[in-house]
């Protein structure tokens, strides 16, 4: 790890047994380009906690890797970047896991981490960025949308917020007045250059 850096996914020696062969993520490197590839086209690259785990572990060494200038986060296939959490994992999980402790700590992680990054994170984003995945993108420094992307926050429509404060850094992005349509009517956004994202 780099000096003054933390690490996101708490022990190390804990992970990296669980996370060395990925499985929801294709991580290549090429020439100074490091590529992340959200992996689950099946279900719309919808993140679970595997996904996030090899997200992170993904990011900390694009981020270490010296010969890396640039990281590209994708979606496989080609109707989703990512159509947000995996909601089949919300029935297993207990209240504890719900109020958050360490899935939480790994959700909010992955912005920040991609924040810190000190190094350009690009989101390629096709298809369907929904939620959590629209909260991906938007922490990326650079947004490049395909024709079809979609992008929107539609948490409200089953009983829950942003959790990776998106409701904080989307008016920061497109002003408060289209933040608060997004919410209270769960609007998708089409086009991201139509709201200024672009």
């Amino acid at each position: 790890m780099t000096f003054g850096k933390r690490s996101y996914l708490g022990s190390r020696s804990t992970e990296v047994n669980y996370l060395s062969r990925f499985e929801a993520i294709i991580y290549e490197k090429r020439g100074n380009l490091a590529w992340v590839t959200l992996n689950r086209p099946e279900v719309l690259n919808a993140q679970n906690t595997r996904m996030r785990r090899e997200l992170l572990k993904a990011l900390e060494d694009a981020w270490d890797d010296k010969n890396v200038y640039v990281i590209v986060i994708t979606g496989a296939g080609d109707r989703a970047f990512s159509s947000g959490a995996d909601i089949t994992e919300f029935p297993v999980l207990t209240s504890f896991d719900m109020r958050g402790r360490r899935e939480t700590r790994t959700r909010a992680g992955i912005t920040e981490l991609i924040r810190e990054i000190p190094k350009p994170v690009i989101a390629a984003v096709n298809g369907l960025a929904l939620g959590g995945g629209c909260e991906l993108a938007m922490a990326c420094d650079i947004i490049i949308a395909s024709e079809n992307a979609i992008f929107g926050q539609p948490e409200i429509k089953i009983g829950i917020i942003p959790g990776r404060g998106g409701t904080q850094l989307l008016p920061r992005l497109i002003g408060e007045k289209r933040r608060r349509s997004s919410y209270l009517r769960a609007i998708r956004y089409l086009q991201l250059r139509l709201i200024g994202l672009a």
